[in-house]
Order: structure tokens, then sequence, then C-alpha cells
């Protein structure tokens, strides 16, 4: 009986020892498998049948833009390789084994990329378990590359007059400054054609030297070092005060809910005079300044309706208009544009604010944002939300930039489609502030562009010139669309550019010729399909529509 009973408990011990081993090989085989594969200290990470061979990332038409090339010297046998540079920062870099993280949509999408999910991952975990290579998966953006590289371009070749003034007989100010971004878009479907971060990165040289080089961050160190700060991606991070491309907010706004009109007369003492607040229980005082429309220059006779203001970038009437829609109101359109929100998108964008970093909003600040100045804070991509509200009837539309997903046979795993946001005003609200942006372009504040530039179609839009302080150059900022055509309400634009320059100074002057060469490429390449209107001569157009004053009697027609 004592041998029954000692081979019982003898058998017991291996059972109980067979089990836990058995539980150690399945925790560190099966649960803790990836964990163990990434980690830097494991000698067996680089080996082919670890490292996935990663998919391809494409633009919309099937253009190469990230793959990976055979490369013996590389962990898994294998480097990155990237086709345009100007996609740097949104395309990011990938480096395997683990130790230096990857970034932008390598990183996000690494997943997809490497293979580990969906039906992908199931095929790669027989491929493990039978010690062969591992597959990704192909992702294909919405970026045009042709649109790209002209946008690229543009923005580099059209930089402001390094002696302080944009063009012969213009005196405004500019400041030379490589610092900015663009973003162009498809209104209609959120698609997003061309992202531009300026300064960049070489991202083969980084992938290069994390890879080979003896000192492996040298590259990655010298750009931290940079003061132009180019590993940040400003199209979607960057945060600028907006200057008054933020009075489409409020003309939206105050147009949709009846608290303005484009015709709404306005007096020399709302359109002109500053406007004395005074101090509350819950705002402090403030004085609106800055009119902005030349008198005695440029105007000569009052009054002046909101169209013309708005043409001029007056603050003090958009000051006023803000104050007359309603706070509350005006904050639910901001809302409705997502402001102090986190944009659904398939990539991360930085929250844009008008609200006070406390989360409150005084009455002071809450006038001052109305036109602009006051502790708006944006990012392009906010600011593309609302130029393509505008250029969409009033709905806004996801931002999109990821079109699908296949398979290493080309088999389509995924389809993205356009989803709608939000309708945040009107047709007829949006129609009118397409009237008021082509007054802006052709008879306003960025008349000048439009005629030296004379692009292929009528090209709308309005500048901004953001104060930031501290003896420093004002941010510089065009919202725009194309085509527009004053006589047909129905016809929409199928395009919209935004762009801006950090200290540029006069906005219309620092960002609006490279934005005018942008459109007048992009149309004459046929690189977007659409129907053109005829140009807008200024000389013609604005006398016309009482956009233009002289000195003789009150809203005369004539050139100035």
């Amino acid at each position: 009986m004592r041998i029954n009973s000692s081979i019982r408990r003898l058998t017991t011990i291996f059972v109980v020892m067979f089990v836990a081993i058995s539980g150690c090989l399945v925790y560190w085989q099966a649960v803790k498998a990836d964990q163990v594969t990434a980690t830097p200290h494991n000698p067996r990470i680089c080996q082919p049948d670890n490292v996935p061979l990663r998919g391809n990332i494409y633009d919309r038409n099937g253009v190469l833009l990230a793959y990976s090339v055979p490369d013996p010297n590389a962990c898994g046998g294998y480097t990155r390789h990237y086709t345009d540079p100007s996609l740097a920062g949104l395309i990011g870099y990938y480096v395997a084994g683990g130790l230096y993280p990857a970034t932008g949509l390598e990183a996000q999408y690494d997943a997809v990329l490497s293979g580990a999910t969906g039906q992908t991952a199931i095929n790669n975990l027989v491929n493990k378990t039978l010690h062969t290579s591992q597959v990704g998966n192909n992702i294909y953006l919405t970026i045009d590359e042709r649109i790209q590289k002209v946008v690229a371009r543009d923005y580099a070749d059209y930089t402001p007059d390094p002696t302080g003034t944009a063009f012969v007989n213009h005196t405004y100010p500019t400041y030379p400054t490589d610092r900015g971004a663009a973003v162009v878009t498809d209104p209609h479907t959120g698609e997003i054609l061309a992202m531009v971060s300026s300064p960049g990165y070489d991202p083969n040289k980084m992938v290069d030297t994390l890879t080979h080089s003896q000192n492996q961050t040298s590259y990655y160190d010298q750009l931290v070092k940079d003061p132009e700060n180019p590993l940040l991606y400003r199209p979607t991070q960057g945060l600028y005060s907006p200057g008054s491309t933020f009075k489409t907010v409020t003309l939206m706004a105050g147009l949709d809910s009846g608290a303005t009109t484009l015709d709404q007369n306005w007096d020399m003492q709302n359109a002109y005079k500053p406007w004395a607040i005074p101090q509350t229980a819950d705002s402090p005082g403030t004085t609106v300044v800055g009119d902005n429309l030349g008198y005695g220059q440029y105007v000569f006779h009052f009054p002046v309706n909101t169209e013309f203001g708005y043409a001029n970038s007056d603050n003090i009437m958009f000051a006023h208009i803000g104050a007359n829609v309603g706070q509350q109101k005006w904050l639910d359109y901001t809302k409705r544009m997502y402001f102090d929100q986190t944009i659904p998108a398939d990539f991360p964008i930085a929250k844009s604010h008008v609200m006070q970093a406390d989360g409150n909003l005084n009455f002071a600040n809450f006038v001052n944002d109305a036109y602009g100045q006051g502790v708006d804070f944006v990012t392009p991509m906010q600011m593309s939300l609302v130029d393509n509200t505008a250029a969409n009837n009033g709905t806004l539309m996801r931002p999109m930039l990821l079109s699908k997903i296949t398979d290493k046979q080309n088999n389509v795993v995924q389809n993205f489609d356009p989803q709608r946001l939000s309708n945040v005003i009107s047709p007829d609200a949006a129609y009118n502030t397409r009237v008021g942006m082509n007054a802006v372009a052709t008879c306003g504040s960025a008349w000048h562009i439009t005629e030296d530039n004379r692009p292929p179609t009528t090209v709308i839009g309005k500048t901004g010139t953001g104060e930031v302080g501290g003896g420093k150059p004002p941010e510089s900022w065009m919202i725009t669309q194309a085509p527009f055509d004053i006589n047909n309400p129905q016809q929409v634009p199928a395009l919209t550019i935004v762009a801006m320059r950090e200290n540029g100074g006069e906005g219309a002057y620092s960002i609006g010729p490279a934005i005018w060469h942008m459109y007048s490429d992009i149309f004459n390449q046929n690189l977007v399909k659409t129907q053109l209107t005829p140009w807008n001569d200024p000389n013609v157009f604005c006398p016309e529509h009482n956009l233009w004053q002289t000195r003789s009697g009150p809203q005369v027609h004539g050139n100035l």
C-alpha cells in the first residue's frame, strides 16, 4: 500500500510539473510571443522569419511611395525606402528591430503594414509556425502624387521677397521664411490630395543612419536641435493664430443665423471707430481696433456693407457680428466644425481652440475671437475644415487619407468611403460665404494677387495675418477654393487649398502667390477635372458690384 501511495504522489507531482511547464510554454510562446520577439535584447529578433516583409504604401493612382528593399546588413534583411521626401512627415519612417519607434503612417498603420490584423494575421501565424517569412498588407492613400509635387514645388518657389515687399509697387510687409504648411482637399469627399510641411527632412537618410551608421542617432539629433523644427508635422500638429481667416467662421455663423447679410449696411461708428467694451464681473474690459478699411485711402464714404467689410478684413465690424450672433450660438457653430474637439480622421490631428486654457471664454476674448485675434489657436487642417464647409454647401466631410487596403496579391481587404461629419450651415449661407470670399480675392485684401497672377479660373479665398506679439512678424494665411461662378450658385468649387507661413507677414503677399500658382499648375495640367469658370477681372467686376469706392460721392463705381 505504501508503494502505491508513493507512486500516486510521484505521479501527481509529475502531472503538476507538466501542467506548469506547459502553461509557461503557452504563455511565453503564444501570449507573450510578440513582446519577446520585439524586445531589442532578443538575439533572434532580426531573423527573417521574425521580421515581416512590410507592405507598400501607394498614392491614389498606384504610385509607389514607400516600400522595402533587400539589405543584407539590415535587421530582417530589408530597409524601407521612400520616393517623395515632401511626404516624410506624413508617412514617417520605419526601422526594423524595435529599437527606434516608427513615426507617421508607418507607426499608425503598423499592424496593417506588418500583417498583424485580419485574415493576414491568421496566415502569418501559420507562416511563423512554419518559420517562413510573414507578409504585410498594402495601403493606398488619397494623396495624388502629381498634385503633391506641384504643391511642394510651388510652396518652395514662391516665397516672400527678402527685401520686405512682395511685388513692385505693392508695399506690403513680408518676411523670409520657409516654415509653414499647405493642405489640398476635395471638399465634397473630404479626401486629402496633398499635404506639405516645411521644412521637412530626408526619410531615407533617417533610415540609413539609424540602420548603418556608427552614431545611429546623429541625423535624428541634428533634426531635434534644428531651431526650424523640421520634425513637427505642421499641417496637423502645428497650432497658430489664424488671423482674419477666422472671420469666415463668424461670417458663416452670421449668415446662417440671420445675424447679418452681405448687404447689411454699417455706419462709421460700427465699422471704423474703436469699440471700447467695459469690464464686467465676468470679463475684463477690451478695445477692439483695426478697421483695415483704409479710410481716406480706399474708403471715402459710409455706410459700407458686410461684403465690403469682409473683403477688406474689417476687425471692428466682425467683432460686432460675433456679438450679434451671440456667444453661445457662435460657439455652437464652432463645435459643428470640431473646434475644441478631437477631429474624427484617419490620422491624429491636434485640437484647435477657441476657448481659454481653463475651458471658459469671457466676453472680451469672445469678441476678439470673432475676428481671429483672441484666444483662437488652430491647425492648418482645422482651417481646411472651415474652408471645406463653405465649398461643400455647408456640409462638413470627414478628413480622409486612406483609400483602400490590399493584400500582397492586390486583393482588396478593405475600402474606405467618404463620411459626413455634420451639417454646419445652410447651402444659401455657404454660397453667400463664397460670394464674400470672391470679394476678398477679386476686389479686397488679395486683389493684387489675382491681378498679378491671372489664374486660369476664378479663385476665391480669405486672407489672414495672425498677430503673435513678442516683436515677431505675424503668421501668414490664406484659405481658398476654386473654381467659382458667381452667376451659378449650384456650381461648387472642386478644390480647396489652405496654406500658411510662420512669421511671414502680410497674409496675401506672403503665401498668396504660391497658392495661385498651385491652382494654375493643377488646372493647366488637368490634374483635377472640373468646369473652369472665366477669370474675374477686378477692374471690371469690382466697380460693377460696388466693391470699390472713389472720392466723388457715396459708393460711386470706379477704380482706386
